[in-house]
């Protein structure tokens, strides 16, 4: 447009805004259509101001009421258009009166366009059993839109209904739907998490047989579905995509990460930033998560100042990554600054500078964070609760904690109870039990659960079997394998191997593994074969190839001089598949 007729095209506007002007100061010839063709002068011009105050005018001359009041009914359109804006705003509710208006008039039925925006609505509104059931409607048209396929798809997948997703994908095939590329992506993004290796290489080699060339959506599926199969595959196909994305970039290092290969996942990164792609939140907390494994604190340093340039520190996932990998190595100071700096924590800030102050012996630091977390809104839950009582039990400072806590929950006496437990501190426990019915706190399976451990390692027969007692009568608690696999170890411990035994016979299953071997390993040590002969045939039924059952076994026969069948079931464990499980240390990183 030249310079002249642009300045008759602002004349205009200027023009229609004048004569708006002057209908408004003589109260003559203002209308809805007077306001609306104003204010799209305004959006026409830029006059942002002028056109609020033209706003303001409707308003109070009432051009703002609804369509209904005027008469004018939604048709099929303006539905359309409704359901997208609720679909943006995630208003399930005002989804579904959309929804119920349209079921009212009659209006989009046996529509497939129409019925496809709805299924959308309700699965960015959360509504995926809503979402299922308009589905289901047009499934019994034998629908061919694969669009109203893809939808329902995408919405079990986003809900963490991956299994649901796949099937319909196999039912949609067995209708010969033809699927697009939006459905292969999300075939193979289903196989991916529910481990359906071959069938997702399988999807794969129909995508190669028919030809299909595949965007980066379906191929940043296949890269992460590879991932799981064999990373170099996966590297081969993530280097012949053409023009990557953050996202592409994130599963390859994620795919790095999961195979324990940090410095790979730091190079794909390298690579990343050489070719100008800007990373996103999830591409950082990979970053950090790799270099955090390659232990280099310059390398942790360096990052930290790339990710402040980068002005990302504030947000709290990136913040808490960086505190708990400065807490890791020791540097409980730099922890301290990034925790400090942050204008929003949430409970995993708190926990990781806590555990950091713990595990690097600054207990008077971290007694004093625990009590800032006190102050703030913050509902602590079990997990985190656990995890720091049981760190703290370790450096005896448990009780003083216990103490400065103004509420106490179920989750905080179980979570003390259980470390003293852990501890085999019977006396400890059981006052702290007294302590808990006094403050009429119920107890759960958990608490009787830690209770009867701690008699167990203690070998106190009389009082486990007491507490044993006051769970089933006084609280109505069912046990559970674990209940009875705790009595079966108190008593097989204190030599009461036949009552042990009974009680195995009387449980209403007969599937923990752990009771079994806790009872086979005194018979064992008690010398009672008849019994241990039994229980063994029990473990081998349950875990076959079982080293450590056919081991108990075999001692237990050696001790009644029954050598031939030793031999026989060392003969055994060479020709099958019995496995030794290997030892693995919690205390290892």
């Amino acid at each position: 447009m030249t310079q002249k007729n642009l300045s008759t095209t602002l004349l205009k506007y200027d023009d229609t805004l004048r004569r708006y002007l002057s209908s408004k100061h003589n109260r003559f010839g203002l209308c809805a259509s007077a306001v609306t063709i104003c204010l799209k002068a305004c959006v026409a011009s830029g006059t942002l101001e002028f056109g609020r105050g033209v706003h303001v005018d409707s308003i109070k001359l009432n051009f703002n009421s609804d369509c209904f009041q005027q008469g004018l009914l939604p048709n099929r359109v303006t539905l359309v258009s409704l359901m997208h804006a609720a679909a943006r705003l995630g208003v399930l509710q005002e989804g579904r009166a959309i929804h119920g208006y349209a079921v009212r008039k009659g209006i989009g039925l046996c529509d497939d366009v129409f019925e496809t925006t709805l299924l959308d609505m309700y699965h960015k509104c959360g509504g995926v059993g809503l979402a299922a059931s308009v589905f289901a409607k047009m499934d019994a048209r034998k629908t061919t839109n694969v669009g109203s396929w893809n939808t329902l798809i995408a919405a079990y997948l986003q809900n963490g209904l991956a299994l649901e997703a796949f099937k319909l994908f196999r039912q949609m095939i067995c209708r010969n739907v033809l699927p697009d590329l939006v459905t292969l992506a999300n075939a193979v993004l289903c196989c991916g998490e529910l481990n359906y290796l071959r069938r997702g290489m399988s999807i794969h080699g129909y995508v190669v047989t028919m030809g299909v060339e595949l965007d980066l959506v379906a191929s940043t599926a296949l890269v992460d579905l590879y991932c799981k199969i064999d990373v170099t595959k996966a590297r081969k196909m993530f280097e012949r995509l053409g023009n990557k994305d953050a996202v592409v970039y994130n599963v390859m290092m994620t795919g790095y990460l999961e195979n324990e290969l940090p410095v790979e996942a730091v190079n794909v990164y390298r690579e990343m930033v050489k070719l100008n792609v800007y990373p996103n939140v999830a591409l950082f907390l990979n970053l950090i998560s790799a270099v955090s494994k390659l232990r280099d604190i310059r390398l942790v340093r360096s990052i930290h100042g790339y990710v402040l340039r980068h002005m990302h520190i504030s947000h709290v996932e990136i913040a808490n990554q960086i505190i708990h990998t400065y807490a890791k190595y020791g540097y409980v100071v730099d922890a301290r600054v990034v925790f400090n700096r942050m204008r929003t924590r949430d409970l995993v800030s708190w926990t990781s500078m806590i555990t950091g102050y713990i595990y690097h012996g600054h207990i008077d630091e971290a007694i004093n964070v625990f009590r800032l977390l006190q102050k703030e809104n913050l509902n602590i839950d079990s997990v985190t609760l656990i995890g720091l009582i049981q760190a703290l039990s370790q450096l005896g400072c448990l009780r003083y904690i216990f103490e400065q806590m103004t509420e106490l929950c179920l989750t905080s006496w179980n979570a003390m109870i259980g470390a003293y437990a852990m501890h085999g501190n019977y006396t400890k426990v059981l006052d702290l039990f007294d302590h808990m019915k006094f403050a009429k706190v119920t107890p759960d399976e958990v608490t009787f659960t830690s209770i009867l451990t701690a008699c167990s390692h203690s070998g106190l027969v009389e009082e486990g079997l007491q507490i044993f007692g006051i769970m089933m009568k006084e609280y109505a608690i069912v046990p559970s394998e674990v209940h009875y696999s705790c009595i079966v170890d108190l008593l097989s411990r204190a030599g009461r191997l036949k009552e042990a035994y009974n009680l195995v016979k009387s449980m209403p299953t007969t599937h923990s593994s752990a009771a079994l071997s806790a009872l086979l390993s005194a018979c064992r040590f008690y010398g009672d074969t008849e019994i241990g002969e039994a229980i063994g045939k029990q473990i081998l039924k349950l875990e076959p190839h079982s080293s450590g059952a056919h081991a108990l076994i075999s001692n237990i026969r050696a001790q009644g001089g029954r050598w031939d069948e030793v031999a026989q079931i060392r003969v055994m464990t060479k020709s099958t598949e019995v496995r030794s499980i290997p030892g693995y240390s919690a205390c290892l990183d």
